[in-house]
């Protein structure tokens, strides 16, 4: 039996971009199965600590440890982008290439690509350049491809941010349905009401640090701090970056001579 990559430990773990703090300090553990979503304003991080956890952010300092080998890890885990990413190929290749690469011979790539085009109603698309299909076909598409290489653990990155609703219903069917496997699901979304029909629990990140973690029920019912309720409340909840901004704005304006030169 091949053992879990989880749990993923993140501990004091920050992230930086030109010596400012974007992300952290955060402690952290994930493990198990269940469907974990991240919520909060923009600018608070979200998309910074799931990249992070998936590795395509550097850690600055603190530590990320899987229980097992980075390279390890790597392979057991997919990542699904906002804006999805299409190769230049059919649809089915698009599915076909990367099993490939994991070394599944091309026989068995194209039945399971087929597969799962079938089960994200993609079957249509087979052999149609993914470049061609609309928005919700290609989210489908990345999802089924990132699902076609049995991942232990999968991030996505508000995967229905910019999709109509049937497209939305459509992939969170999917994601619904691939649960019972005990694949590990981490989302970012700012919807609530998709945050509610789909979270078992609810990270909420502002200013890059996690302020609340709770099982989804307990969360929506009743939040912690004032920055998770003003936020479910529809209210602004400013960045940290936003409100530095700001001040520098304020700052420099203030040091304009009162009178303008004529």
């Amino acid at each position: 039996m091949v053992a879990s990559i989880l749990p993923l430990h993140l501990k004091d773990a920050v992230v930086k971009k030109r010596g400012k703090t974007i992300l952290g300090p955060v402690n952290l553990e994930l493990s198990g199965g269940g469907f974990t979503v991240i919520m909060g304003p923009n600018g608070a991080g979200k998309t910074t600590l799931l990249r992070l956890m998936h590795g395509l952010e550097r850690l600055r300092n603190g530590s990320l440890d899987w229980n097992c080998s980075t390279s390890v890890a790597r392979k057991k885990q997919a990542f699904v982008f906002q804006t999805p990413i299409m190769l230049r190929r059919t649809a089915l290749e698009n599915i076909t290439y990367p099993l490939g690469l994991q070394g599944i011979s091309k026989t068995e790539a194209q039945k399971q690509a087929q597969e799962w085009l079938r089960r994200t109603k993609l079957a249509e698309t087979t052999n149609l350049q993914a470049s061609f299909l609309s928005g919700g076909e290609k989210q489908k598409l990345a999802v089924a491809r990132a699902l076609a290489c049995n991942p232990e653990v999968l991030f996505l990155d508000e995967p229905t941010a910019n999709l109509d609703g049937r497209a939305t219903r459509e992939i969170e069917d999917i994601l619904k349905n691939v649960l019972s496997s005990g694949i590990r699901i981490v989302m970012t979304t700012h919807d609530t009401g998709q945050a509610k029909r789909l979270a078992d629990e609810v990270m909420f990140l502002y200013r890059g640090k996690l302020h609340e973690r709770e099982p989804a029920k307990t969360f929506f019912a009743k939040q912690k701090t004032k920055e998770a309720k003003a936020f479910l409340n529809g209210d602004i909840v400013e960045c940290a970056l936003f409100q530095k901004l700001l001040s520098r704005f304020v700052s420099s304006f203030s040091q304009l001579p009162h009178k303008l030169p004529r």
